[in-house]
């Protein structure tokens, strides 16, 4: 027979409830259900305890089982047959001592008694002579075992405790009796198996032996009941682990968390909202604020007493300007063209600006070279003649020798002595860079002289320019010359004939040839109101009909178109106040909606032709505008006009420049 000891396998089973050995399994006894009752188990008695007890410990001796194995073991046929338990426990002493229980052969475990394992030794012996008669004996000897009936009163006690064990339920009685019949017929079924397994396995195996595990006895403690068996109905879905862990710890699961009730979050999100104000009012309170800034209420003034009409030429181009108040005018398309010697009006605005020179005064000396002597020799264009190598002159005197008769190799000699060099080309680069810090957009030169044609500007353009060169006194004084000795040289004329026509013209350059025609740029003053005023203009592409060698007759032509223009001028200009003291011109703004009027501190006037526009241009006087807060103070000044000659007045806050409030602080945005 195999090894009887129960693996975890078998333990792990649902063990269906077994009835006492004692049932007859013989093919003549009728199935439990049909029985009167349950049978009754057999009293043990104190001989056969002894026995037992005595094979126990025997086999103890031997070793032949281990503890683990008979604890495994008793346990398995504790859970399979709980009602022997129950029966051992309630029965009463038969007067020797001695329990009563049933004896089906089996092993058993007695909760508080004791419990009997069979074990198969290490190796069966082979069969001895005369073991079939011994089998033989023993097979009869379980036969009538068999067949002996339990008393009655046995089979009543037992019915009576496996009814007091079960469950209860409500049910009906034709269920209980088909549940319990179905249940007798299955236990009987595998204890007949089993009790045929066990008689062949000990003819097989006589040298097998019984061991007897004694359990503590547990005060109180009743054995455990057989659970149902399982039905495929019954099968829960998986617990949640919570639910698991309370089942095994007897610990209910914790109740669900409720949601967040309105009142609690009030109370969590209150205090850090309030956090939140406090910290953005802080921080509004102490953050800097803006700057202030001063605005004028208007950007233009207009000079009043009707509208002026100027006497333009039939074609070319023309600007005209009132240095200090602005543009005048221009006429025609303001595209590039040829500029012939009004080019040399830059060449003499590059020098003096890299070797400025006082009115009057002779300046460095420059040597003049053999390049210079030779190109005075040159045919179809001005030029200075009779000049030698070797030669002296200061730079007034060579400036004259320019802006006068207007001497091409003059030019070339002071563009190389300017940045030492054998040729023009380094002087031409400083010629255009000077032309764009001007802002003269339109404007490229190729040479010194103008005598390419490649060296082209506008009369827009070179306004800027005059402008801007005639801030020297030197060239003021140079320009304004009709004629001048040069030692070494005699006598040198101008070519501007307006010089002379009672128009107070002082400049500046006159230029011609054929690709350029007549070009002049003019300088005129007029006394307005006790004070002189500079008038300049520029006139471009004036063409006589006609053939015209070298220009000659459009000199002419520009000269007449010219005058005109002048005399128009100096008739109209005028003196208009641009600001009366006291007049509102502004308001300094705060940033934040506050604003503080400003006034003019004194009377304005400015010169200008009727009709003329002049820009007006408001602005602060530096420092800490926002530190002056007081009525009076200053806090800038208004500028009429354009240039650098433009015309300023002082302004000053009318009245107290209120601070900003608490609210206006802390609802401030920018």
């Amino acid at each position: 027979m195999a090894d009887r000891t129960p693996d975890g396998d078998i333990l792990g089973q649902d063990i269906p409830r077994a009835e006492s050995s004692d049932t007859e399994h013989g093919p003549d006894r009728e199935p439990a259900d049909k029985a009167d009752g349950p049978p009754s188990p057999r009293r043990v008695t104190k001989a056969e305890r002894s026995e037992e007890s005595a094979d126990i410990k025997a086999a103890e001796q031997r070793d032949e089982i281990d503890v683990p194995t008979r604890v495994l073991t008793g346990l398995k046929n504790a859970a399979a047959d709980p009602a022997t338990h129950e029966d051992e426990a309630a029965d009463a002493d038969d007067g020797t001592g001695e329990a009563a229980r049933p004896d089906d052969g089996r092993p058993r475990t007695s909760w508080g008694k004791t419990m009997t394992l069979r074990t198969q030794p290490p190796a069966a012996a082979p069969p001895e002579a005369g073991a079939d008669d011994t089998t033989a004996d023993q097979d009869a000897n379980d036969a009538n075992d068999a067949n002996s009936e339990p008393p009655a009163e046995a089979r009543d006690a037992a019915s009576a405790k496996d009814a007091a064990a079960a469950p209860t339920a409500v049910t009906s009685p034709e269920t209980t009796r088909a549940e319990a019949s179905g249940t007798r017929e299955t236990r009987e079924t595998r204890e007949t198996r089993e009790t045929r397994e066990t008689r062949e396995d000990a003819a097989a195996a006589p040298a097998e032996a019984t061991q007897v595990i004694r359990v503590a006895v547990f005060p109180g403690a009743e054995p455990p009941a057989a659970p149902p068996a399982a039905r495929v109905d019954d099968v829960q879905p998986a617990a949640a682990p919570l639910d698991m862990l309370a089942q095994h710890t007897d610990t209910p699961p914790p109740p669900p968390a409720s949601g967040r009730t309105p009142l609690r979050g009030v109370k969590i999100w209150a205090p850090l909202v309030a956090l939140l104000a406090l910290a953005l009012v802080v921080v509004q309170l102490v953050r800097p604020l803006p700057a202030p800034a001063i605005v004028a209420d208007s950007s233009s003034f207009t000079v009043g007493g009707g509208t002026f009409s100027m006497p333009w030429p039939a074609e070319g181009q023309a600007a005209a300007m009132v240095v200090g108040s602005g543009t005048i005018g221009t006429f025609g398309e303001q595209k590039p063209v040829p500029t012939a010697s009004v080019a040399k009006i830059m060449t003499a605005y590059v020098v003096l600006r890299d070797h400025p020179i006082k009115r009057n005064e002779p300046g460095p000396r420059i040597t003049i070279d053999a390049r210079t002597v030779e190109e005075g020799k040159a045919k179809d264009e001005s030029r200075i003649e009779g000049l030698r190598a070797g030669q002296t002159f200061g730079l007034q005197d060579m400036l004259k020798m320019l802006m006068i008769p207007s001497g091409n190799n003059v030019a070339r000699m002071l563009a190389r002595w300017n940045t030492g060099t054998e040729d023009t080309s380094a002087f031409v680069r400083k010629m255009n860079e000077a032309a764009r810090s001007l802002g003269m957009k339109n404007t490229t030169y190729t040479d010194p002289s103008g005598l390419d044609e490649g060296t082209v500007s506008t009369a827009v353009d070179q306004l800027k320019l005059a402008e801007a060169v005639m801030k020297f006194d030197s060239f003021r004084a140079v320009v304004a010359l009709p004629s001048a000795d040069i030692p070494g040289v005699g006598r040198i004329y101008n070519n501007n004939q307006l010089l002379t026509g009672g128009l107070s013209v002082r400049g500046i350059k006159t230029g011609s040839n054929t690709p350029a025609g007549g070009t002049l740029s003019w300088a005129a003053y007029k006394t307005v109101d006790g004070e002189d005023h500079l008038i300049l203009g520029t006139m471009m592409d004036q063409h006589a009909p006609g053939p015209d060698l070298n220009g000659g007759d459009s000199l002419v032509l520009v000269q007449d178109n010219t005058k005109k223009v002048i005399k128009a001028v100096r008739d109209a200009l005028t003196s208009a106040p641009a600001v009366r003291a006291g007049g509102v011109v502004g308001y300094v703004d705060d940033g934040l909606g506050g604003r503080a009027p400003v006034v003019a501190t004194r009377d304005l006037k400015v010169a200008g032709v009727p009709g003329q526009e002049l820009k007006l241009t408001l602005r602060g006087t530096g420092g800490d505008l926002g530190a002056r807060t007081k009525a009076g103070s200053v806090v800038g000044e208004l500028v009429v006009g354009s240039g650098t000659q433009a015309r300023s007045v002082p302004v000053a806050l009318r009245s107290d420049r209120p601070q900003p409030s608490f609210w206006t602080k802390l609802t401030r945005l920018g």
